[in-house]
């Protein structure tokens, strides 16, 4: 089996697994950043609940919606892996996930531990379908409008 197989196999493992038993799936009462996100080509709508301390940094991750089995599963990472980041952190981590999901050379920041950065590099797998990057990156366009305080929905 080649390598791009077994990326591939992995792949869709860890998304049908975070699609069918999605991490973090609820609306937290204490949550004080919330975005609301829709693609409009495969029809999901997700609601990105963030708690952030008065440090500066995200203390809890949820996301509330409907989709499909990618934008499900890419939501469930990224609550996973925000809790401890700030801010800024964060909003550098979506650009990092967005290049992972489009761009052959992409490359994640040395900083994350290897658990984080294998969770997030399933994602690259997207790129075979370039029509589901809408779908992945979705819930990561919607936490980057919660941090910014967007109150209107964001589109992918």
């Amino acid at each position: 089996m080649s390598a791009s197989e077994d990326l591939r196999d992995l792949y869709q493992e860890i998304v049908l697994d975070h699609g069918k038993h999605p991490r973090n799936l609820r609306k937290p009462a204490e949550a004080n950043r919330i975005g609301h996100g829709y693609n409009a080509m495969c029809g999901d709508k997700i609601d990105v609940y963030l708690t952030i301390g008065s440090d500066g940094r995200i203390t809890d991750a949820a996301f509330q919606g409907q989709g499909c089995a990618i934008s499900t599963a890419s939501a469930s990472i990224m609550t996973e892996t925000l809790k401890g980041f700030t801010e800024e952190e964060a909003k550098s981590l979506y650009q990092s996930v967005h290049a992972l999901c489009t761009e052959d050379d992409a490359v994640l920041p040395d900083s994350l531990d290897d658990d984080t950065a294998d969770r997030l590099m399933v994602l690259a797998g997207v790129r075979q379908y370039p029509m589901r990057v809408k779908c992945a990156t979705l819930a990561w366009h919607t936490m980057q409008a919660a941090i910014d305080g967007q109150a209107n929905e964001v589109s992918t």
